[in-house]
């Protein structure tokens, strides 16, 4: 029997009686046991008190329905109106894995560590990066996509800041990041875009073919801030980077075609490894230049490019005119933390050079509030 057939009364059963009339009206104490219908017009002193009672009782009626008024559930408020952040509000579209940190699991943390409210849409989700023998998962298509942002606008909720965008698989897929930005912009015209355009490295193409002219002709006008690697400011621009100076007419042909800030995050030129920054603050004016020389570490790691890249859109926000100031706090955070990397994995008893590794994101946090500057930014001359 099941508890609903236990609690109603058998089809034999004589009705249950009336609730005392007590608990009808709402009083306190034993209810009369009868009234006459004489009795109610009998005395006056009589008919006052039911008239007074009836009266009690609507109003306990009205208030009760006042206060189930009051439980219903208001419209949340739009948090990035009604309690906006500091910092900013980034809305991040990279790829996301459940083990390791690469793309969003990797740009996130640290920018809600640097104040940032940020909203992840994954473009990929996989089990683990694809360095490893076999991976699984399910990659976003343009429409699902298109979704989510229709989902947030049709409840104002796309009130952003910044744009973050990383890996993007597909040519469908960066055309509706496009319309994204036009999306974001009719709501906060001084929305910033950080665009890192992840094509490949060390002469390999991570994505298909097609993707290049779309960052070279769509993407790149739009940008804010674009942050490639060697072999991808090769790709957009076309010229080969073999000296610095290479390396800063190519940020200076970047420029000509939209964005204000070019940083490019790592270049191996003459034996060392570079980070050359762009910084170009007015259409009259030459750019600001500079490099930052990055120790070199005996390790390879995964994740690297795209924290790189939140940092640099992190401290940019906070120092909005000095493009090697943010550098040098990036490039000293990323450092240090990479040193952490290897220091656990050798105490482990892992040799750091024998793989690729995963970073120590969260044991480094405080490396990510507050780094030490280690790395200095030489400017260039004009």
């Amino acid at each position: 029997m099941t508890a609903a057939a236990a609690l109603r009364p058998p089809p034999t059963a004589a009705p249950l009686p009336p609730p005392p009339r007590a608990l009808l009206v709402g009083a306190v104490g034993p209810a009369p046991r009868s009234f006459p219908s004489s009795s109610l017009s009998s005395s006056p002193r009589e008919a006052f008190g039911w008239a007074s009672l009836l009266r009690r009782r609507r109003g306990r009626r009205r208030r009760a329905a006042a206060a189930g008024a009051h439980t219903k559930m208001a419209r949340p408020p739009i948090l990035s109106v009604a309690l906006p952040s500091d910092t900013g509000r980034v809305l991040s579209i990279q790829s996301h894995t459940v083990q390791g940190y690469v793309g969003n699991k990797s740009a996130v943390f640290p920018l809600q560590l640097l104040g940032f409210d940020v909203d992840p849409i994954n473009s990929v989700q996989f089990s683990n990066h694809t360095g490893y023998p076999t991976f699984r998962g399910q990659v976003l298509n343009g429409k699902q996509l298109w979704d989510l942002i229709e989902g947030l606008e049709e409840n104002q909720l796309l009130h952003y800041t910044h744009l973050l965008t990383g890996y993007i698989g597909s040519v469908s897929f960066l055309d509706t990041v496009l319309q994204v930005v036009d999306k974001l912009r009719s709501v906060n015209p001084d929305l910033v875009y950080v665009c890192d355009p992840v094509l490949g490295d060390e002469g390999k193409l991570y994505v298909p073919q097609e993707l290049i002219s779309v960052y070279q002709q769509k993407v790149v006008p739009v940008a804010s801030m674009l942050t490639p690697n060697q072999f991808e400011v090769e790709l957009l621009t076309g010229l080969r980077i073999t000296s610095e100076q290479d390396g800063l007419t190519a940020c200076n042909t970047l420029h000509s075609a939209g964005p204000r800030k070019v940083v490019i995050t790592s270049a191996f030129i003459e034996g060392r490894l570079l980070l050359i920054g762009s910084h170009k603050k007015t259409v009259e004016q030459p750019p600001e230049q500079f490099k930052i020389e990055i120790p070199k570490i005996p390790a390879y790691f995964t994740g690297t490019g795209d924290l790189t890249t939140a940092l640099l859109l992190g401290w940019s926000n906070k120092y909005p005119d000095s493009l090697e100031t943010a550098a040098e706090l990036a490039v000293s955070s990323l450092q240090a933390l990479l040193k952490r990397t290897v220091e656990d994995y050798k105490r482990s008893g892992f040799d750091p050079s024998t793989s690729s590794l995963e970073i120590r994101l969260i044991q480094s946090q405080d490396y990510i509030r507050n780094p030490a500057v280690t790395c200095k930014a030489v400017k260039y001359g004009n």
